[in-house]
């Protein structure tokens, strides 16, 4: 467990080599390149937006053809295991062979998303169209337009009324309103065009000179006119039918001819990682001192690399490289280094916080305990087996996994094996199903298979107590070696007041404490303790945590000057005796998550045997057990994950750690699909 050792780096060059620097410097991904931190009045950085947002849009361009083309034509490649691997590395000098298809490539991004345009356009003209003929079926059988308003002696009223009743009781409202504005109702002649629940559509005519009469008439009653169409309804829904179907052949024809640039997948990927690589370096580039004629670099990176690269530079531009130490208290990038069973731990640890100047790299110590929490958690080894199978599998067949995801997987790798060891300890493989398949279906009611049918060590859903009690000795071991981290952290920096304060009395306060109620009654008898203390151990116990008690109190405020405030403190800082307390209560959650794993587990398993040893029983037993397990293992595995992370996160590194170390981000390829290989 370790930080790897970091140098300062300073680089000179021509602006004639700053482009081929840089390339070279983003390809080798091992200098973090800092803004700032050389000044003189000669040096200025230049303004690169406009560049870069074009590269930024060229990248994005070819990223969204390609977002086209696999949804349309996917790749035929791509699977399970496909997604989980890197990008794929090629030579310099290939990648410069390549360099001719990128202005191709970007004509083709440009056909691909016109002709993704054109889909869009057609399936959204494709409803409107349909919803013109759905309103126009109401009129199919009139043989006028909508808007046909009659001859130069008559008029024309085409609408409808909505929730009319019959049509003689809308003809009778209608001259009984027109008999009422003159002595003689005004002839009205009313066709039904199509009548429906909702409204009823109809074409009315009268004579011109009564138009205006019969037209308020008609508004009286809830008449409203049709949509304005100077075409016969049947003729304007069979244009519309012609338009949807030209529109659906133009779309398939545009989905042909997308599909048509599937060989060119591969040109498309490069282009977007190379416009990506540009707009990174010209990010870069904006924040370089230069003067007119040089350019300075001032950064960091692994010391392993520092002379390989400095000599590489030098040999092939006329620059100046110089590697010196970083300056003490200098808040230099955090860079961790581990073996393969701990490296998982790396991400775990980023995601709280690096570890910050003074600090160890926990991931060594983190990995022992991390593994053996999942393991307890989950607590089965049937589904512990099946992670290390599934991502056992993964390691292997992917060769150029992402880092981060490889990290991942081992981290589910390892914790399987975990799973797998306290599954067989407790007697747990997919919960009790050997057992219930063997009563069930072998009618052997007693098999005794250790580790599949009985535990090897106990059983903790017949025993909580006895696991409570092991969750808890294991959460004092865990507690108690963040504060053996402390103690070695205050010796290294040789703050022995510190040492003795903040690690010795407090390792007295409590292992006495715990000691001392170990040795009582109640507390025998509650947790059935395999283990007798005698008076003399509690006596003892007593001595050391008083001791511990009092050195906090005298010394947890030691920084106040004021001995008022100093005891005050210190009687505040004993408090949080109590803070000890709840963390080690906080290791119950082993006991709980492992047992909801066997009992869900169980509860499936009694589920689908319910039918017996029947054809239908055995397919509604295999229904059953692969959907309830794998619920059961999706869900526990989440909840093991989340709660071992938060054992590490509050308990342990409360204890030591703070954290607070600066990400390295070394300026390489941000790329997806490409990576061009330089050596470090």
């Amino acid at each position: 467990m370790s930080k790897v050792p970091m140098k300062h780096i300073f680089i000179a060059g021509l602006k004639t080599d700053r482009k081929h620097v840089l390339e070279m410097l983003q390809r080798a991904g091992v200098v973090q390149i800092e803004s700032g931190g050389i000044e003189h009045e000669g040096l200025m950085t230049m303004n690169v937006m406009s560049d870069k947002a074009l590269f930024d849009r060229s990248s994005n361009q070819a990223g969204q053809a390609l977002e086209i083309l696999n949804k349309l034509a996917p790749d035929q490649e791509a699977g399970l295991l496909k997604s989980l691997e890197g990008a794929e590395v090629i030579s310099v000098d290939e990648y410069t062979k390549r360099l001719d298809i990128i202005s191709d490539a970007m004509k083709t991004a440009d056909r691909i998303i016109a002709l993704d345009k054109r889909i869009t356009e057609a399936k959204a003209q494709i409803p409107r169209l349909q919803n013109r003929i759905e309103s126009l079926k109401p009129w199919m059988t009139l043989d006028v337009p909508l808007n046909y308003e009659g001859t130069e002696k008559t008029a024309a009223f085409i609408g409808s009324i909505k929730n009319a009743g019959a049509p003689e009781e809308i003809l009778k409202s209608l001259l009984d309103d027109l008999e009422e504005t003159r002595d003689e109702a005004p002839a009205v002649s009313m066709s039904v065009v199509s009548a429906a629940k909702e409204q009823t559509c109809l074409f009315f005519v009268c004579l011109r000179e009564d138009a205006y009469l019969v037209e308020n008439a008609l508004k009286k009653i809830g008449f409203a006119r049709a949509g304005l169409s100077g075409t016969v309804p049947s003729a304007e829904a069979e244009k519309a039918a012609g338009e949807i179907k030209a529109l659906e052949a133009e779309i398939v024809s545009a989905e042909e001819g997308i599909r048509g640039f599937a060989s060119e997948r591969k040109d498309l990927e490069f282009t977007a990682d190379y416009y990506q690589m540009r707009a990174d370096k010209y990010d870069v580039l904006s924040k370089l001192p230069q003067s007119d004629r040089a350019f300075f670099i001032n950064g960091y990176l692994p010391a392993a690399y520092a002379e390989g690269l400095k000599k590489k530079i030098e040999q092939k531009f006329d620059a100046e490289v110089e590697i010196t130490e970083p300056a003490e208290g200098e808040n230099v990038p955090v860079v961790l280094r581990n073996n393969p069973f701990s490296d998982p731990m790396e991400t775990v640890v980023e995601s709280y916080s690096l570890p910050g100047s003074g600090e160890i790299d926990p991931s060594f110590i983190l990995s022992l305990f991390y593994y053996l929490f999942f393991g307890l958690m989950l607590s089965d080894a049937g589904y512990g087996l099946l992670m290390v199978l599934g991502c056992g599998l993964a390691l292997l067949k992917v060769k150029n996994m992402k880092p981060g995801m490889k990290k991942l997987v081992k981290l589910f790798f390892f914790s399987g094996i975990s799973t797998v060891f306290w599954g067989l300890m407790f007697g747990s493989f997919f919960g009790d199903a050997v057992k219930v398949i063997a009563a069930t279906w072998f009618k052997v009611p007693d098999l005794r298979i250790p580790g599949l049918t009985v535990p090897i060590w106990f059983e903790p859903v017949s025993e909580p107590m006895r696991m409570l009690v092991f969750a808890f000795g294991l959460g004092v071991v865990h507690l108690f070696t963040g504060l053996g981290i402390k103690g070695y952290l205050c010796l290294k920096a040789k703050d022995f007041e510190g040492f003795l304060c903040d690690v010795v009395f407090w390792a007295m306060f409590v292992g006495g404490g715990i000691v001392y109620l170990l040795t009582m009654d109640m507390v025998k008898g509650m947790f059935n303790l395999p283990f007798e203390l005698g008076p003399a151990a509690a006596n003892a116990a007593a001595i050391v945590a008083g001791i511990g008690a009092v050195g906090v109190v005298l010394t947890g405020g030691r920084e106040s000057k004021n001995p008022v405030k100093r005891l005050l403190k210190g009687a505040y800082a004993a408090y949080g005796v109590t803070g000890w307390l709840s963390d080690i209560l906080s290791y119950s959650r082993l006991l709980a998550l492992g047992l909801a794993t066997g009992i869900i587990a169980q509860v499936f398993n009694k589920m689908g045997s319910m039918f017996g040893a029947t054809i239908p029983g055995l397919l509604i037993f295999i229904l059953v057990f692969l959907i309830g397990h794998v619920l059961n293992l999706g869900i526990n595995v989440l909840g093991a994950y989340v709660h071992t992370n938060r054992l590490q996160f509050v308990e342990f590194f409360g204890k030591f750690y703070e954290g607070g170390g600066k990400e390295y981000a070394p300026f390489t390829e941000n790329t997806k699909y490409y990576s061009v290989k330089e050596e470090k």
